[in-house]
């Protein structure tokens, strides 16, 4: 396979046949839209576009190597999704049994008939709740109790199934704690040692000291710059997804307040996130690092079947119910936008992120992105520092859109 070396100031290489997204990675960098990022795509397992460059931090003049991490917001919980495939396929739960057949105390609050799949699909009607938390209880063992008492007392938002919004914190609460029940270990423990070292990928939820010097310090935009676009997009785009979004953030009971910010996170605000005690846990919803080899090494599993190398790690059958949607809303609760989920993998319109609609993979916060599409038996990742500030971001969406315009990726 002849590589080709990216065209300044991107740095690393692509196959023959991947220029045109490696040109418009390099045009992103050089207009400033980024302040680093990274770019890997793997095929058939074989990694195809491996793209990095800008800084990792600024104040530091760090340069962005190939192998440098970060925080990656809700691609979390694709990995989540995947380490809940690992146990089905071992047979340790059913997706359409009741969470309280495995967590008893999940049943108050008239949750006894709620399926992992309802919850992990979101469509649960736990979306939000209603006891106040911080986001310290989520980083302390000692107190993680208070945590559980507040799911398990938790009454639906609406009658479970007949809704969907997106679970955007609480989806990791209810996961830790039931993947606890389910295996006996904790999920990222259990992550890095049956996915991201059998498959040679940098994620990790829970990521220890060791690994420090490699992660980026992540730039979310300003209060004030999220208040002027929001007013502007208000003003220019009302019908815009972004204008719903705000809307609906505007309000003192808004259910996307409600789901963002329980537990809350302080004056810190997402600032929280570039700190160690944050990414030393293990929140199934936002906490993981990872490069962006590390996300598409992950999901290449999925893309093929669920095998590596030539080594099974799980059974086809078991990943290939989420080539279809399980679940969808023309607009979600919460994100007010068209998507669904397949057993806590995101499922999006078609041309979001590719053309195929068996396609899956979970988005994070600001533009990172974990995706594969078991057709074409691709898998990608892209991780960025600077946090933009719409729903999907528009970086991510053309390099997707740029790399299905590959040769390589066309013919298949």
């Amino acid at each position: 396979m002849a590589l080709l070396a990216a065209p300044h100031p991107a740095r690393g290489h692509v196959a023959e046949g991947y220029l045109p997204v490696a040109k418009l990675f390099a045009e992103q960098l050089a207009r400033g839209e980024e302040v680093g990022a990274a770019f890997a795509v793997e095929k058939n397992g074989e990694r195809e576009v491996d793209l990095y460059g800008g800084l990792a931090d600024v104040e530091r003049n760090q340069p962005w190597q190939a192998d440098t991490r970060l925080v990656v917001f809700s691609v979390t919980k694709g990995f989540a999704a995947m380490a809940l495939h690992l146990l089905a396929d071992r047979g340790v739960f059913s997706w359409d049994e009741p969470v309280a057949s495995y967590w008893p105390g999940f049943a108050q609050g008239g949750k006894s008939r709620v399926t992992v799949r309802c919850l992990v699909n979101h469509r649960a009607g736990l979306a939000a709740l209603d006891q106040k938390l911080q986001l310290e209880d989520c980083l302390d063992d000692a107190r993680w109790p208070i945590v559980v008492e507040a799911l398990e007392s938790q009454r639906p938002l609406w009658q479970p199934g007949e809704g969907q919004a997106y679970h955007a914190v609480t989806f990791g609460l209810y996961v830790k704690e039931l993947f606890h029940r389910l295996s006996g270990v904790s999920i990222g423990e259990f992550l890095r040692r049956e996915l991201f070292e059998p498959v040679e990928s940098d994620a990790l939820l829970g990521t220890p000291a060791s690994e420090d010097e490699r992660v980026a310090t992540l730039y979310p935009p300003e209060n004030s710059t999220r208040l002027k676009q929001l007013v502007k997009t208000l003003i220019l785009t009302p019908n815009s997804n972004e204008a719903r979004v705000g809307r609906a953030f505007l309000g003192r009971k808004s259910l996307v307040r409600a789901a963002f910010g329980n537990p809350a996170m302080g004056a810190r605000g997402l600032m929280a996130y570039n700190e160690v005690p944050v990414r030393r846990a293990e929140l199934p919803w936002a906490s993981a690092t990872a490069s962006a080899r590390g996300v598409a090494r992950a999901y290449s599993v999925f893309a093929s079947g669920g095998t590596y190398a030539g080594r099974r790690l799980l059974k086809e059958r078991i990943i290939a119910p989420v080539h279809a949607r399980q679940g969808w809303s023309q607009r979600d609760g919460v994100l007010h936008k068209a998507l669904g989920w397949s057993q806590g993998f995101l499922k999006e319109e078609q041309g979001v992120f590719g053309p195929a609609p068996e396609a899956f993979g979970h988005s994070g916060l600001g533009g990172a992105l974990g995706w594969c599409d078991p057709v074409a038996q691709l898998s990608l990742g892209y991780v960025m520092n600077k946090l933009d500030w719409r729903v999907r971001s528009p970086r991510a969406m053309a390099l997707v859109n740029a790399l299905y315009q590959c040769e390589p990726v066309r013919r298949s």
